[in-house]
Formats: C-alpha cells, sequence, structure tokens
C-alpha cells in the first residue's frame, strides 16, 4: 500500500516527485510511471483560495495531462477568514467524506489534505478545461441556469432525509454562526464601506433583516439535504466551444445540512438582473421540483419547496456582507459582491422574505 503523500501547501514546493506520488496514491499513474516536468501556471480569482494548474510530462505511461492544485489563499487577511469560516476543513470534509456519496457533477479529486485549524491545505483536482468558469458580474442564460438547477437538484435528492448525514458533525453549522449577534455589527461595517454603491432596496431589506434578526434567525427552513452553500455562478464551469461537461459545480466550501431549495434561491437571486428573474423563477423552481421528484423525493409539494426558496431569498445578501468583510478587498470583489447584494435583496423584497420569517 502505498504511503500517504506529503502536506505541500506551498505552490512554489511542488514538485515532479510529489505530484508522481499524489497520482500514484490515487491511481491516477501506475508504479513504473512518474511525472518529469510540470509547467505552473496561476488560474481564476479565488477570494480564499489559490488555484494553480500544472501541466504534466510523463516518463512511462501518461497520465492526466493537467491537475490544477487548490491552495489557500496567498492574502493573509483571506486565508485568516478561510480558517474562522472553516472553509478549508469543510472542502476537504466534502471530498474525504461526501463527494462519492451524491451525484453531482464535480471534480475529481486525486488528494486533498489540511492540517486542523490552520491555512495549510492543498486539494489536487481533475482540471476541468476547455469548460470555462462562469462570471457572477455578467450573469447567465436562462438555458444555464436551467442546467443549475437540475444540478442542484441531482446533489439534494441523492441525500434528501438521509439519517446518514447527521454522522458527519462538520455538515451541521448551526452553531458555527450567531446570526443575531455577530449580522447587526457586520451589516453597520458593510453599510459604511459601500453605501455609495448599494441600491436603495439593498440598504432597506438589509435594516428591515437587523431590526429581525432574531425572529428571522428562529424561522429558517428546515435541514433536509447536504446543500452546497455557496451555490452561484463563480463557483460553476460550463462546457466551451472546444468542449467540457455541460456543468460541473466546483468550491464545496461551504457545504452544511439545509433547505434544498436554499440553493436555488442562492443562484437564481445572484445570477440574473431583477427583471429576468421575475420573469423566470417560476419556472425554474418548478423545474427544480420536478426533478427532485423524478429522482424519488416524495412528500414534499411544490407549495413546500417555493416557501422555502422565498425563505432562503436573502441569503446571498447575506453572504455578500460578510464575505466581502472577511477577505482581502479587490476591485473584481468589490463589484461581484455589490451584485449578489442587490440583486438578492432584490429578490427578497419581491417575497417579503424576512415578512415571512417574521410573521409580519
Amino acid at each position: 500500500m502505498l504511503t500517504r503523500p506529503p502536506l505541500v501547501t506551498d505552490p512554489d514546493l511542488v514538485t515532479a516527485e510529489w505530484l508522481t506520488h499524489v497520482l500514484r496514491h490515487d491511481g491516477a499513474i501506475d508504479a513504473s510511471t512518474e511525472v518529469d516536468a510540470f509547467v505552473a501556471e496561476d488560474i481564476g480569482t479565488g477570494q480564499v483560495g489559490a488555484n494553480v494548474r500544472y501541466r504534466l510530462g510523463y516518463a512511462g505511461n501518461p497520465g492526466p495531462g493537467s491537475v490544477v492544485c487548490k491552495f489557500s489563499s496567498r492574502d493573509p487577511v483571506s486565508a485568516a477568514g478561510g480558517i474562522a469560516t472553516l472553509t478549508y476543513e469543510t472542502e476537504v470534509a466534502f471530498y474525504r467524506d461526501l463527494a462519492d456519496r451524491v451525484a453531482v457533477s464535480r471534480p475529481h479529486c486525486h488528494w486533498a489534505d489540511i492540517e486542523s485549524g490552520t491555512a495549510d491545505v492543498v486539494l489536487v483536482l481533475e482540471d476541468l478545461a476547455p469548460a470555462t468558469q462562469a462570471d457572477q458580474i455578467v450573469g447567465c442564460t436562462v438555458e444555464q441556469a436551467a442546467l443549475a438547477v437540475d444540478e442542484a437538484a441531482a446533489l439534494h435528492a441523492t441525500c434528501w432525509d438521509d439519517p446518514a448525514l447527521t454522522e458527519l458533525a462538520w455538515l451541521d453549522r448551526r452553531t458555527q454562526l450567531d446570526l443575531p449577534t455577530v449580522l447587526p455589527p457586520m451589516w453597520k461595517a458593510f453599510v459604511e464601506r459601500y453605501e455609495s454603491t448599494l441600491d436603495a432596496v439593498t440598504l432597506e431589506e438589509g435594516r428591515r433583516l437587523v431590526a429581525s434578526v432574531d425572529a428571522a434567525a428562529a424561522n429558517r427552513p428546515g435541514m433536509r439535504t447536504a446543500v452546497h452553500g455557496d451555490f452561484r455562478l463563480d463557483n460553476m464551469l460550463f462546457a466551451s466551444a472546444e468542449g467540457g461537461r455541460p456543468i460541473t459545480v466546483v468550491d464545496w466550501q461551504t457545504v452544511q445540512l439545509g433547505a434544498g431549495a436554499s440553493d436555488v434561491a442562492y443562484f437564481l437571486g445572484s445570477a440574473f438582473a431583477p427583471e429576468v428573474r421575475r420573469d423566470n423563477e417560476e419556472d425554474l423552481v418548478r423545474r427544480y421540483h420536478a426533478a427532485l421528484t423524478a429522482r424519488g423525493v416524495t412528500g414534499y409539494s411544490f407549495d413546500e419547496c417555493f416557501e422555502d426558496y422565498r425563505r432562503s431569498a436573502h441569503a446571498c445578501m447575506i453572504m455578500a456582507v460578510f464575505a466581502s468583510m472577511l477577505v482581502g478587498r479587490t476591485d473584481r470583489g468589490d463589484t461581484m459582491f455589490m451584485a449578489m447584494a442587490n440583486r438578492s435583496a432584490a429578490m427578497a423584497a419581491d417575497h417579503d422574505t424576512v415578512g415571512l420569517l417574521t410573521g409580519g
């Protein structure tokens, strides 16, 4: 049996020998094959992680032409945020405990390791090129959204009401975020920094949510399945003209127990301009519900599904508030967080999510 590869957490310390060890351990190459050359290139614009593609050359039988290694952010503020929110540990746990049990399209993980409680982490993932990353700021087509809600149903139906999920302690994040305590000061700081770029509806929805946060936090949708938790365009790759899978979901750093429709609300509330979302959301939620039913989920009506969707409408706004204040600032990051917050707030206003959660 092959020994475990050592933990290498600095892209500059990656060697051909280490890549050989990882790929042999995974069974991606045989014992007579070794990586004898590689070329590294930075890819992506992750807020809490650094992604590097390694193009590989071999002595012996060929293996994967390339892999993508995911490390913690090189920005100390972002890395600290990743530690505090357990994002690094959660992604390693997902690939270790859950990835092979769910039907969702995600990268194959050759290796994942972490030193608990630190930002010393590495994941060696399948390179999904020539698929291309979607753009949270630009948004997507209705056809791409249909693929996304189908993929959400594939993830959620696989482990719907599965009691085995309760055995994975890391999935239960209810005790990790005391929303009534942390949201008011975080919202205040968020508004002080970004008020000039926030829509009026965002300022109003944030004010309403903060004023009613105790009642809202006590009236969240039920936990029925494993949800992605950050189910949005920047975490999806779509096929390009050159090929690739129709859709692949990446960045499994926020997986948790929750209501499946919360992923759909998170996605639709941030992927479209409000007017496009209004014209298409009911059809897309119905498509999601039908896909759940086709995959064997019973006892969950469309009305229940749509109410869970409405209850979750401000989730992406909340993520934008916390994430923007916990990671290092970039121009693109600021623009992205404003798109997330403003679009999600408009959705929450349309569905009177605060009123639904508080009974008001």
